[in-house]
């Protein structure tokens, strides 16, 4: 991985860490599209830990909860960094867009179940997983559509800002 591309992945998870201490609509986050974005430009995978210690250092200032629902939002980004490994193999608009969306539904998926199984808010029923996962719907818009937002920008910018850095070099040379 070119050392550029770490320090931008460390500065990114950097502004990941300020995000979440300012006030922001709930579940509207870069977290998902950072990790996304790590899984695609690093080369080592253990990059990916990064935005994930950005992430701890954050609950540090905001507070922990039960445990085992804590983990599931960490696993469940890690699996996005995964995914976005997958989607460095053929990266195109499609897969990226694909990628972000897939993350946001990973999120919910495996957030709102340890939210039923491991909470107290809701029987442990096939009603009471039907009701979590219902009651989640609106912030899983706000999941949805901030990923596709961030991902927009980040991908967006770094790749238009690389294209830009190749013509410079292009025209050097010429």
């Amino acid at each position: 991985m070119k050392k550029t591309n770490l320090l931008l992945i460390v500065a990114i998870s950097l502004i990941l860490l300020l995000a979440r201490l300012i006030p922001h609509v709930p579940n509207f986050s870069p977290l998902a599209s950072v990790l996304l974005f790590a899984g695609v430009y690093a080369k080592d995978k253990r990059y990916l830990l990064i935005p994930l210690v950005a992430l701890f250092v954050s609950d540090l200032f905001l507070g922990f909860y039960k445990l085992e629902i804590m983990l599931s939002v960490y696993i469940s980004l890690a699996l996005i960094g995964l995914v976005g490994v997958i989607v460095k193999k053929n990266k195109n608009i499609l897969n990226i867009i694909t990628g972000s969306m897939g993350a946001a539904i990973l999120f919910f998926l495996v957030t709102n179940f340890a939210v039923w199984y491991f909470g107290a808010w809701y029987p442990n029923t096939l009603s009471g997983l039907a009701l979590c996962y219902s009651l989640a719907i609106p912030f899983f818009k706000s999941t949805l559509i901030s990923n596709l937002f961030y991902t927009s920008v980040l991908f967006g910018t770094y790749e238009m800002a690389l294209y830009f850095y190749q013509q410079r070099i292009l025209a050097k040379s010429r």
